[in-house]
């Protein structure tokens, strides 16, 4: 090589001296560190900036909702009937031959031994018993009248010394005897057909017929028992579900709810009403047949007479089902159901449920729930 190439080649890579400016590639990778550090100051202040200003994330939210746990019990589908509440029985008091000298009022509740009405001034007074007395009963006598007679001396407090049979005795001479002149009747120790009045039980009056001074035979007075009943006109169409002494379900007046027993069923059916713009044929599907239910506690009806009442008529019976109240339900559309579930740690899942029969504002359902789990209900 020439001492000219060769003195080229390294003035081109030999360092500048001090002062002078850097060559071209100095000047690029000086360019390039100076970039990287601006890239990284501005990423650096970036992520300040997102660490300052970023959202604290949302609350939980907590439900409020009050809750209610599932059950497990029996559920009855009920049909319901509409009817009328009043007392058990009719009864017609009649009178013996006299002068009526006094008479309840209606309403009044008249039990054994108590005074049934006046006659000629003299007390006649109320026997319980089947039959009312046709004869007049004295020593030697025998029968079912006997036996009915002594029933009542004995319930009375006249009995102590009297059997109790189809006899009438001496002692019940006795026992009748002291009973009349109790009553301040004559002691002659026979026993008159008109003494006393004689119906099932004690009574209540409804109506009084007789008036003062009047003639005492005829009708005095009519009355009723004192059990508690509701009387319906049940769909012919429903009559099977009638069965006597099944257990009813009885709603008051006021929404006050009890429970009766179905005491008789009528085997006459009634027409439904039609009119002139009736169907052919329309009385027929709406004929009724009373259904006569007492209550099982005469004091939850109160002193309420010919006042509305609902029965409850048993149809359907589920035992041993899931239960929840009805307000638990949620609509999830086309028909099908949920409900939510709050555990103990306050989160809630919706559950899917199918439903069963309704039972007043509780409904059956199935779905992946237990006895005790707590659903959500709306706030009322």
């Amino acid at each position: 090589m020439l001492d000219s190439e060769i003195g080229a080649s390294a003035a081109r890579t030999a360092p500048a001296p001090p002062g002078e400016a850097p060559s071209r590639n100095r000047r690029g990778r000086r360019r390039v560190l100076m970039g990287g550090a601006v890239v990284l100051v501005v990423g650096a202040a970036a992520a300040v900036y997102a660490l300052q200003n970023r959202a604290e994330p949302p609350p939980a939210v907590v439900s409020t909702l009050p809750t209610v746990p599932v059950e497990r019990t029996d559920m009855v589908n009920v049909r319901e009937v509409d009817g009328t509440l009043g007392y058990a029985g009719t009864y017609t008091v009649l009178g013996a031959k006299g002068r009526i000298t006094w008479l309840p009022e209606a309403g009044d509740v008249i039990r054994r031994g108590d005074r049934v009405y006046g006659k000629d001034g003299v007390t006649v007074p109320l026997f319980y018993g089947a039959t009312p007395f046709w004869r007049d009963l004295q020593q030697g006598r025998t029968g079912r009248d006997v036996l009915q007679l002594e029933r009542n001396l004995e319930a009375l407090g006249y009995g102590k010394y009297v059997t109790v049979d189809r006899t009438f005795t001496w002692a019940t001479a006795q026992a009748v005897k002291a009973w009349q002149d109790d009553v301040n009747l004559p002691e002659t120790g026979v026993f008159t057909l008109d003494t006393a009045v004689v119906q099932p039980g004690a009574i209540r009056v409804t109506d009084v017929k007789g008036l003062l001074g009047g003639d005492a035979g005829g009708t005095v007075l009519t009355a009723s028992g004192l059990g508690r009943t509701v009387t319906v006109d049940l769909p012919v169409n429903d009559q099977g579900l009638a069965k006597k002494g099944a257990e009813v379900r009885v709603t008051l007046p006021g929404g006050k709810a009890t429970t009766g027993h179905i005491t008789s069923i009528g085997t006459v059916a009634t027409a439904g009403t039609t009119n002139a713009k009736s169907q052919t044929g329309e009385g027929t599907e709406n004929a009724t047949i009373p259904v006569s239910i007492t209550l099982d506690k005469a004091s939850s009806a109160g002193r309420l007479d010919s006042a509305p009442a609902t029965v409850g008529f048993s149809s359907t019976v589920h035992e041993d089902v899931l239960v929840v109240p009805v307000n638990a339900l949620l609509a999830s559309g086309e028909g099908a159901y949920s409900v939510n579930v709050r555990d103990a740690s306050g989160a809630v899942r919706s559950v899917p449920v199918e439903l069963g029969i309704f039972d007043g504002d509780k409904v059956e359902v199935k779905g992946d729930l237990e006895p005790g789990m707590n659903v959500e209900v709306a706030r009322t």
